[in-house]
């Protein structure tokens, strides 16, 4: 029996139209707008726990970039909170500055927050996942410049040299996120929403 040589292409394009085949998985926050860059917003409140937007982010991180994410961080009564990881919304993802592998892996994870995306748009992750900054390795990345790297000292440093890795940020890489995101309702987690949790 001779088959019509069109009979391959009608059987892939009905299943294409179907959904039942797969080419590619759409990139996070295709077809919903792309958002500006965040503002500031910084921490005002006591709520720390874990919000949903910043939870799929770090796993996110997590499941691209391996090694390990932390979010919430209590609130002392005798302190402001001045963290937005007192409201939740803030991921630690560790990275070891010091070493060749962790400076690999910050470099990478960086670079996918960063690039610009199909249609030349700077830094689309980011700004699709409400990053409002990043601080890594003694740099500060922030969205209302526009994520170019500027010097990073902590408010708790007066001098670089005597500043802990932690607070220089050699040990890890910190995301900050808006309320909006952090709550999962910009276009990054709408568009995972049912995909990733």
């Amino acid at each position: 029996m001779t088959r019509h040589p069109h009979t391959l292409f009608l059987a892939v394009a009905s299943l294409l139209a179907s959904g039942l085949l797969l080419v590619r998985a759409a990139p996070a926050g295709a077809g919903l707008p792309l958002e500006d860059y965040a503002p500031y917003q910084g921490a005002s409140r006591c709520t720390p726990r874990a919000k949903p937007g910043t939870l799929v982010l770090a796993r996110w991180i997590r499941s691209r970039h391996g090694s390990s994410t932390s979010v919430s961080r209590a609130c002392r009564r005798d302190r402001d909170v001045t963290s937005e990881h007192q409201e939740g919304r803030a991921i630690d993802w560790r990275a070891d500055a010091a070493t060749r592998k962790g400076r690999k892996a910050a470099r990478a994870l960086l670079k996918d927050l960063f690039a610009d995306d199909a249609r030349g748009n700077p830094a689309a992750l980011a700004r699709r996942a409400g990053v409002m900054y990043v601080i890594w390795d003694d740099q500060m990345y922030a969205a209302w410049r526009g994520f170019e790297p500027e010097p990073y000292l902590s408010s708790s440093c007066k001098r670089r040299s005597r500043c802990s890795k932690t607070l220089r940020h050699r040990d890890h890489v910190h995301v900050s996120l808006t309320r909006t995101a952090a709550r999962g309702r910009t276009s990054f987690y709408l568009r995972r929403s049912g995909a990733d949790g």
